[in-house]
């Protein structure tokens, strides 16, 4: 089967790889991570306390008081351990300074009573602790969520084109999970590090040499973990490219929407024989990886192995040589074990404090991406519709382009007309729509309503006055009823006539008549019970949802495209009545955007586009009586439906 798939591959796409070029450019906001792959430990090493201060902002932010809370118990936690091996010291004296005897016991007994209160105190901490944390930690990823999805919210529509964006907010997604054990891992490192500076304290109080042989152990785990960590920041860097390839092929054999052509094109193993060629590709990455970061965990093990022994053989060597007494010997081992373990502990926490750092990183990287593709700070606001709209030497560029989408455009709509946008395929009709209502702003001139710059007015008030019909709509996962109603969900309609009105002139009435439940049926597969439209029926429901907006700009991008000619028309005369009624009934502007020339024949202005520039602009007979791409496009349609008409076809 694996064979029959790679030659079935390879007899498809050749040598090229079917998803994504070849290769791709490090995006923008991995280079950062790749700089720091490079860089020298040390440099490294000194990124974790900043991502421990990043990571108690969050928490802070969070919840103040379960913030502060969480920390002070850690602490405390520590300082009980570190209460109790300084403590030990007075029992190992009383007890063996000169032979245990049943009085040196006794005069033991309130040193080893403060030994044993410590290592309840730090049991009863770390409950407190673990009480704390599960408070805490989810209200950090929540506090996280909202900061992410309040920016996409609010970032430039346009961002959504740039691949390298929408995978950095892929990234920033997964980060999610990752950062909620953040305010933990600052915790279980500090408290590692006040354990580990109390069992060198007690080592050096006991002889000064011990001090540094207990840290011994300590440093080559901490360069096996620094180095580790830099080997998987690399590989994550390297193969950012294939990744994106993976959550292509996997978003084709997964999603729903996919499944019925890639079983009726049969190109099953076609996609599959990529998908396993890029998982291979990433296996053998990861195995690499993988064995790298052994050689180098099995490496600081070893000379962390010989740290601990070299210190050994130093309390051996004391205590030959007389230099420490043999009573405090076992405070020395216990001080020292204690020490090794807070040293696992706390590089444990530092590795993951430092691979966390990663995520942190993509989710900042994130968050200042949002900020910087935000719209410019409002400086308008907008009571009503607008009377006119001004395109002044427009020109726009989708992000990652070489060239314009459109260059040069200028042009006006009146109140109470209806414009037509009208050209072949690729010409700029969607990017020009999209600019008149302000989804876009312009990348170089003025697009204004009113005199007022669509960039400088508040978006609220801007969209507030914007019906949108598109070609393919968005699918809410909600009810019927609510999927009309969506645009304007607190609109008074006690009576249900807007609604009523809306769906009869669209013709959603007859799609709703027909739905099991009425308008309470759930419109998504994904719940039990919903149910799925047909492409014409969803463009009816979206019809219905921007006649029940009832605002003074509708904009309407191909929404026809799956009907039949006698709902087409209708739809078409609803949507050229509300270029005459408005939502105030002073009227409004209505831009139409269509293959269909036929349904344009009555628009107020017609403009003609080709390449992403405004070649003509005029009514229906203007345009008719002079040599053009209108003409000709018309003329073409309106032979082809004398064909189909003569021949019995349907229009």
């Amino acid at each position: 089967m694996g064979d029959a798939v790679g030659d079935t591959v390879g007899d498809t796409v050749g040598d090229d790889p079917l998803i994504g070029a070849a290769e791709l450019e490090t995006p923008y906001w991995a280079r950062s991570q790749l700089e720091a792959s490079q860089a020298g430990i040390w440099t490294v090493a000194r990124g974790a306390p900043r991502t421990a201060l990043l990571l108690t902002a969050w928490s802070w932010r969070a919840s103040p008081r379960w913030t502060l809370l969480a920390l002070v118990l850690q602490l405390a936690t520590a300082v009980a351990t570190a209460f109790g091996l300084l403590s030990t010291v007075d029992v190992f004296t009383n007890l063996l300074a000169a032979g245990p005897t049943p009085q040196r016991v006794v005069d033991a007994l309130p040193a080893l009573a403060v030994v044993v209160g410590a290592l309840v105190a730090r049991g009863a901490l770390q409950a407190a602790s673990g009480s704390v944390q599960a408070r805490l930690l989810p209200r950090i990823e929540e506090r996280a969520q909202d900061e992410l999805y309040t920016g996409l919210a609010d970032v430039e529509l346009a961002a959504f084109d740039d691949a390298d964006f929408t995978t950095l907010v892929q990234r920033a997604e997964q980060a999610l999970i990752h950062l909620r054990f953040g305010a933990s891992l600052v915790g279980d490192l500090a408290a590692a590090a006040v354990s580990m500076g109390a069992a060198v304290v007690t080592a050096g109080l006991l002889h000064p040499v011990l001090a540094p042989l207990v840290l011994l152990a300590a440093l080559p785990q901490g360069w096996a973990g620094v180095r580790g960590a830099q080997l998987r920041m690399a590989a994550n860097v390297r193969i950012n490219a294939t990744l994106r390839r993976r959550f292509v092929t996997g978003d084709l054999l997964s999603e729903r929407q996919n499944a019925a052509e890639l079983r009726a094109f049969t190109t099953r193993d076609v996609v599959l024989g990529e998908h396993r060629r890029i998982a291979a590709d990433l296996g053998d990455d990861e195995v690499r990886v993988g064995l790298q970061q052994n050689r180098v965990t099995t490496v600081g093990r070893t000379l962390s192995g010989v740290g601990s022994a070299v210190g050994y053989c130093g309390l051996g060597l004391l205590l030959y040589e007389g230099l420490l007494p043999l009573a405090l010997a076992g405070t020395a081992v216990l001080a020292m074990r204690t020490a090794a373990q807070s040293i696992v502990t706390g590089i444990y926490a530092f590795n993951r404090l430092f691979e966390l750092g990663l995520h942190v990183d993509v989710y900042r990287a994130c968050l200042d991406d949002l900020a910087a593709r935000r719209r410019p700070a409002a400086q308008h606001t907008l009571e009503g519709g607008p009377e006119t709209i001004t395109l002044t030497d427009v020109t726009f560029r989708y992000p990652g382009q070489e060239d314009d989408a459109l260059h040069g455009v200028s042009m006006t709509l009146r109140r109470g007309q209806v414009v037509a946008l009208v050209g072949e395929n690729g010409s700029g009709k969607t990017t020009l729509a999209k600019l008149v209502t302000g989804l876009y702003l312009p990348t170089a001139g003025s697009v204004t309503w009113d005199g007022r710059d669509t960039a400088r007015i508040a978006t609220d008030d801007l969209w507030g006055q914007v019906a949108v019909v598109m070609q393919e709509p968005l699918r809410w996962p909600v009810t019927a009823e609510n999927n009309v109603r969506i645009g304007r969900l607190t609109r008074p309609d006690p009576d249900d006539g807007l609604f009523t009105d809306a769906a009869a002139r669209s013709g959603a009435d007859a799609v709703l008549a027909e739905l099991p439940g009425g308008l309470r049926t759930m419109l998504s597969k994904q719940f039990q019970g919903g149910r799925d439209l047909s492409g014409g029926q969803w463009q009816r429901i979206s019809v219905a949802r921007g006649l029940y907006r009832l605002a003074p700009v509708v904009v309407a991008d191909e929404p026809t495209a799956a009907l039949d000619a006698r709902a087409e028309h209708t739809v078409f005369a609803a949507l050229r009545s509300m270029a005459a009624a408005g939502a105030d009934g002073l009227g409004g502007i209505t831009v139409l955007v269509t293959h269909r020339l036929a349904n344009v024949r009555t628009a107020d202005q017609i403009v003609v586009l080709e390449h992403g520039r405004i070649t003509d602009v005029g009514t229906h007979d203007e345009l008719m009586a002079r040599d053009g791409v209108y003409r000709e496009l018309f003329t073409l349609q309106a032979r082809a439906y004398t064909d189909d008409h003569r021949n019995g076809g349907a229009p």
